[in-house]
Order: structure tokens, then C-alpha cells, then sequence
């Protein structure tokens, strides 16, 4: 069917974005003590969607201001759930009534330049920093992904991860395969429904949901829009702002109170995929499939078996992807004059975050637009 291609390239795309997926879920499982069947159904199911609706290697991943609220401030259950239902509300209505359209129709391409240099400058370094983990897994692996993607038609993902498993088993860097076989006997069992109180939306409000809208809504929805458009110029009617606060509204509404931790698409995601061969909607699907039968089958087991991945090797990941998503076609051919926006926007991109960086270039930019305007008039009235 068009939009669905099966092969190796593809297959190993569909595990592209582990360097963004795995840190963030092993962290809400284990420190969050968030239920692993609950997490990882909500990723399978949205996953599944997210294929058949776009048809092409959109991603799904844990928002992360909200992720990290978990971890550092234990944010309950309840809270959690009630999160990703504000949340998921909010996109909604910015997909419905249009307004996300209008909000990205206002954004300069040179500040989505600068956002994207930012991000890809951000995801790089958070992979250089899992890589010193154990530097010499992490630079091998990174020589090792380089190199096969290379050659066409090599499933780099796929041989990349054999060889993290094989290496963190030989290195004792990961848990013994021996210690999970007596859980991987597999138990059918669906997740628990919650339904968050009016105390846990209150908290949801003050400590993640706040933290979390503005950098989904430039991350997650206007610069995916933009790269995916720039990725697949054929099908650019198909990831538009509009869609994806659509799919990501819904998804987290209807699949939080299953557990679900918070989800969105991204930018990175969207490179990564992509970088490491995936072309359609069969690699979001694939991924999907794997997460989806892990959590109805081996919920209990599934923190063991994503941790058998080294960490150090999913950094590579997430630097390739990262230093792509930083290089665009946009970023060379800006006039000098934009220079100064696209660079201040990825600074303060990466010193504090995507919603800070687009407050500054609009601002720089805006700036400079009235500037022109006033300079322009008062040539005008010499004349």
C-alpha cells in the first residue's frame, strides 16, 4: 500500500530515535516508579496510530520537561495522568480552532533555523554525555553508525544495536540475560485506569503542564511541521501543525488515564528516523508493534530488557541524529543580515530551552522588521 515500504533500511529506522526514547523511560520506570505496562501501552498504541495515520516515520516521544519533572520531584501516578489530560486538551484546541496555524505562520524562517541549530546542538551533546558513560562503547559505536550508514541499503540501526546487546552483555555493562529469563515467561495483562481528582489537576497544572505547553507546541508541533515538510516535500500536506496537535491532543487525552506517560512528536525524532533509513509508515508501526506486545506481555520484565541497551551506545544515536537536525539547507543559505537572529535564537535554545529561544528571535526579528519600517518611512518623507 503507498505509504508502507518493508525493508532492512526501514526496520532499522524504526529504531532510530532510541537515544530520546530509552533515557527518558528508563528513568520514569525506575526513579519515576511510573508502571512500565502503562507506559509502554500508551507508546505501542500511539505508535500504531501515528503509522497508519501519517504513513510516514513520524515519531512518539515522552515529553521531556514533563519526564523530568517525574524524576526529580515525584510527581504521583494520579498527578501524571491528570497531566497529559490537561495537556492533551490544551492541543486540541489549538488544533481545532486554528490557532497553531496562525502562531506558525508568524515565525520567521530564520528563527526555525536557529531552533533547529539549537536542538540538534542540545540532543548532541546530551548523547556526548551518555557516550563518557563508558567512551570507549559510546566513540565506537558512534565510529561504527557512521560508517554503515554509508552504505546504501544497510540497516545501520539494526547492526548497531546487535552489537551495543552483544557488548554490554560481554562488558557486563548490562543486566545478564541469565537474571531475566525466569521473567520472560509471557503474562497477559492490560494496565490499570486512573482517573485524576480535582487536587491532582491542580498540581499537574502548577508543576509540569506550565513547564511543558510552550516547548511542545515549538518543538513538538511547529519545527516537526517544518522539517517534516522540508524531509518529504512530496507528501508535505501530510504533517501539518494543525494534525499534529490533533494526533498528539487525542492521544494524550484518551491515553492517560491508562497510564500513558505524556507524549508528543518531534523534531529530533523526525531526523532520527529518517537518518537511519526509515521512509514510511511502516517503521512507526514496526516500533509500535514491539512496544504494544511488550506491555500487554512483558510488562514486568520490560525495564530488564531495555536496560540490556547501553546507554553509551544510545548517546551515538542521538548525536548523529542531533548534529543532522542542526545542519539544514536553511542555516546556509540565510542572508548575513539574519545571522544575528539564527544565532541568538540557538544560544538561548540551548541555554535554556526551545520556547526561550523562539521568544528571542521573534523578538530579534520583529525588532528588525520595525526597524526597516521606520527607516523606510522616514526615507519617504525626505524624498
Amino acid at each position: 500500500m503507498r505509504g508502507f515500504r518493508l525493508n532492512a533500511r526501514e526496520a532499522g529506522g524504526a529504531f532510530g530515535d532510541l537515544g530520546t526514547f530509552l533515557p527518558h523511560v528508563i528513568s520514569v520506570l525506575t526513579v519515576g516508579g511510573l508502571a512500565s505496562g502503562g507506559v509502554l501501552f500508551g507508546f505501542g498504541l500511539f505508535y500504531l496510530f501515528t503509522g497508519v495515520f501519517y504513513r510516514l516515520p513520524v515519531p512518539v516521544q515522552p515529553m521531556k520537561a514533563v519526564s523530568a519533572v517525574i524524576v526529580t520531584s515525584g510527581l504521583p501516578p494520579g498527578a501524571v495522568a491528570a497531566t497529559g489530560m490537561i495537556l492533551g486538551a490544551v492541543l486540541l484546541v489549538l488544533g481545532l480552532s486554528g490557532a497553531i496555524e496562525r502562531l506558525s505562520r508568524a515565525i520567521p524562517p530564520s528563527v526555525i533555523a536557529g531552533l533547529r541549530f539549537g536542538l540538534g546542538v542540545s540532543f548532541a551533546l546530551i548523547g556526548l554525555d551518555l557516550m563518557l558513560e563508558v567512551p570507549w562503547l559510546g566513540f565506537g559505536m558512534l565510529a561504527l553508525l557512521g560508517a554503515l550508514t554509508f552504505l546504501r541499503g544497510c540497516p545501520a540501526t539494526l547492526i548497531g544495536l546487535a552489537v551495543a546487546l552483544l557488548a554490554g552483555q560481554a562488558a557486563g555493562l548490562a543486566p545478564p540475560l541469565g537474571e531475566l529469563a525466569g521473567g520472560l515467561a509471557p503474562r497477559f495483562a492490560l494496565p490499570e485506569v486512573m482517573l485524576p481528582g480535582f487536587a491532582e489537576m491542580g498540581e499537574a497544572l502548577h508543576k509540569a503542564v506550565l513547564p511543558q505547553i510552550a516547548l511542545t507546541v515549538t518543538n513538538a508541533v511547529i519545527i516537526t511541521a517544518a522539517l517534516a515538510r522540508a524531509l518529504y516535500p512530496e507528501d508535505k500536506g501530510a504533517v501539518t501543525e494543525r494534525r499534529l496537535c490533533l494526533t498528539s491532543g487525542a492521544a494524550n487525552l484518551l491515553l492517560a488515564p491508562f497510564g500513558a506517560l505524556p507524549m508528543c512528536h518531534g523534531a529530533g525524532g523526525v531526523q532520527a528516523h529518517h537518518r537511519f533509513g526509515a521512509r514510511s509508515g511502516t517503521a512507526p508501526l514496526l516500533i509500535g508493534a514491539v512496544l504494544f506486545v511488550l506491555a500487554l506481555f512483558f510488562a514486568e520484565a520490560a525495564v530488564g530488557l531495555l536496560a540490556m541497551i547501553p546507554l553509551a551506545a544510545v548517546g551515538a544515536f542521538l548525536v548523529l541524529a542531533g548534529a543532522e537536525l542542526a545542519i539544514s539547507k536553511r542555516l546556509f543559505d540565510a542572508r548575513p543580515d539574519c545571522w544575528p537572529a539564527i544565532g541568538l535564537t540557538a544560544l538561548a535554545t540551548l541555554a535554556a530551552d526551545a520556547a526561550v529561544g523562539l521568544a528571542v528571535g521573534c523578538t530579534i526579528e520583529f525588532g528588525r522588521s520595525l526597524a526597516r519600517d521606520v527607516l523606510r518611512r522616514g526615507g519617504s518623507r525626505q524624498d
